[in-house]
């Protein structure tokens, strides 16, 4: 687990936005009475989307809500990589999985494209719109290399589709997720390959049960 601290340049202060409060107060009445603390790494949440990241600010606010100690809720908030601890970009957070099977299938290739376009990883690129980061698996190991950007997954990805992915992001229109080898989802490209048969989903193919001789239906006891 890699050392995670606060940004060194902080805002002077943090506000819920109208909307974040309200989200925040139904996440609080999910818990029983005494138990409001349960609902801080969702409140984080809703703060990291209303802002971007986590401040300093925020977690003292967070902890003020949730009647909790400022160092509980720091202690969560660097735990999970999920929260951003320094300001991204306004226009992708682009984190590309680097685990074995995106590895092995090409990821590194998709991490030169970034640093060509974007600039070194873990930093946020000179005009404040992209950051890009290597993360851990994401959980799309069949559609391999992949990326999350902002909140959805780019899978079966190519140096080439990545590099327009980017420059779409940058020109304003986000491209459609997914994959972009032209499967669905994670089928096989082209669709099945196996259990074609229509008679193995129209029911023609079951054979009827053949009851048992002698067979008869237990008894209760008396």
């Amino acid at each position: 687990m890699s050392v995670r601290r606060l940004a060194k340049d902080q805002p002077v202060f943090f506000e819920f936005s109208k909307e974040t409060m309200e989200k925040a107060q139904w996440w609080i009445k999910k818990y029983p009475e005494g138990r409001r603390q349960s609902a801080v790494i969702p409140i984080l949440w809703l703060v990291q989307k209303q802002e971007g990241w986590v401040s300093e600010p925020a977690i003292r606010a967070i902890a003020e809500l949730l009647g909790m100690a400022y160092i509980r809720v720091l202690e969560v908030a660097t735990f999970y990589t999920m929260f951003q601890l320094e300001p991204v970009g306004k226009v992708a957070l682009i984190q590309v999985c680097g685990t074995t099977q995106c590895m092995i299938r090409g990821s590194q290739d998709l991490m030169r494209v970034c640093k060509e376009k974007i600039g070194p990883k873990d930093t946020l690129s000179a005009d404040g719109r992209f950051t890009w980061q290597e993360v851990e698996c994401l959980g799309a190991c069949s559609n391999a290399p992949m990326a999350q950007i902002n909140d959805y997954y780019y899978e079966d990805l190519t140096p080439e589709n990545m590099a327009q992915i980017i420059d779409d992001f940058a020109a304003g229109k986000p491209p459609k997720p997914g994959p972009y080898n032209g499967r669905h989802n994670s089928a096989p490209i082209g669709g099945a390959k196996v259990l074609l048969d229509p008679k193995l989903y129209d029911g023609s193919a079951a054979k009827p049960i053949k009851k048992l001789p002698n067979s008869e239906p237990a008894k209760a006891d008396a």
